[in-house]
């Protein structure tokens, strides 16, 4: 049996590549009696260019087209039944399962990523692979399938089957939307935004610098309080979070004459994970050029220098003042550097994945066997 996993690229590929070093093994224990191949191949229909993209069908052709025996795509997009988030969606008929890996949540991927693609072979192979339990003397397929579904328990969501030779596992609608918008910031991995954005990391480190060795500085920040550096902290934020997401086209806008509630509730889905993947970037660089700054500003500036320049006795309390406000001048020259990079690079850093990698005749980058 040759299982062939198509991967949306980025985070989604390294969790497919530690998938597939344990499969065959888990699959093996589960179906003895059965030789397992596994297929990982980077699929870039299966990230966000391919939103368009039926998953299920081009799931398919790449099945003929290989002579898998079952293929399985793990996409980054989210997918819906109503409001409620769907984690895999699978045809019996077709022998094929689409994953959508966000749906899964921000922690223990790994883990709920096997259990789901266990789940999926087992049902989408229920008729042809031998099993060891009551249901294999179900004379009713479909009948056998139906009371597997109901003694079915999963930690990834609820079976359910809207139709004969189809199955899919759906989570509650509150509760399963949080951890759908958590998966998708996790996979846009926020903290590493700032680190993808050279020009906005040079130009807020250039005024982290120059606000640092500025008595002028030193002195407004001694003057001010904590109200007015927390007002001036918020700015700040806002400037260089409404730079990335504004000038650079990250906030997606519904399709013009679309009235679809399934279309406008995706939209506003990738705009709020949009919205949390830069708030939390863009504070990991505010705390980073905070403490930066403090141990900077503490081993060059001598107590003495500047008691001599603000004329009363400094402690701790005036070094963390003076820190507060050049890391909110250096998030401010941050977002002037963000106006100037360039859009591809700024979407490739929020969202983890990039859009111009070269791929084989544009369809796949790579193939790998376990």
């Amino acid at each position: 049996m040759t299982v062939g996993i198509l991967a949306a690229p980025g985070p989604t590929t390294e969790l497919a590549r530690k998938l597939a070093r344990n499969l065959t093994a888990r699959l093996g224990e589960r179906f003895p009696g059965h030789c397992w191949r596994v297929e990982l191949e980077t699929e870039m229909q299966a990230g966000p260019v391919g939103s368009g993209e039926d998953m299920v069908r081009m799931t398919r052709k790449r099945l003929l087209h290989e002579a898998w025996q079952l293929a399985i795509c793990l996409t980054d997009l989210p997918v819906h039944v109503g409001r409620r988030p769907v984690t895999a969606h699978v045809s019996v008929s077709l022998r094929v399962g689409v994953v959508s890996v966000p749906a899964l949540g921000p922690v223990e991927v790994d883990k709920r990523l096997e259990e789901t693609v266990l789940r999926i072979v087992e049902g989408a192979l229920y008729e042809q692979v031998p099993r060891h339990d009551a249901h294999s003397a179900d004379t009713d397929g479909h009948l056998g399938m139906r009371q597997w579904l109901e003694k079915l328990t999963s930690p990834v969501g609820r079976p359910d089957e809207p139709e004969q030779g189809t199955f899919r596992l759906v989570t509650a609608a509150t509760r399963g939307n949080i951890r759908l918008l958590a998966g998708m910031v996790r996979a846009n991995q926020p903290w590493k935004l700032v680190s993808g954005l050279s020009r906005a990391l040079v130009a807020a480190l250039g005024t982290a610098a120059a606000a640092l060795t500025s008595p002028g500085i030193w002195r407004i920040a001694d003057g001010m309080g904590a109200g007015r550096l927390t007002l001036l902290t918020v700015g700040s934020l806002l400037a260089i979070g409404l730079t990335l997401i504004l000038v650079h086209g990250l906030w997606e806008n519904t399709p013009d004459g679309s009235r679809r509630r399934e279309i406008r509730e995706q939209v506003m889905l990738f705009n709020l994970a949009t919205m949390i993947t830069v708030t939390i970037g863009i504070l990991t660089l505010y705390l980073a050029q905070f403490l930066i700054v403090l141990l900077v500003g503490l081993a060059l500036i001598t107590p003495g220098v500047l008691e001599n320049e603000l004329k009363h006795p400094v402690g701790p309390v005036d070094y963390m003042l003076l820190s507060w406000l050049a890391a909110s001048m250096a998030v401010v020259g941050g977002a002037l550097g963000a106006a100037l990079e360039n859009e591809d690079v700024v979407r490739a850093a929020a969202y983890g994945y990039h859009p111009d990698e070269p791929t084989e005749a544009g369809h796949h980058e790579n193939r790998e066997q376990a």
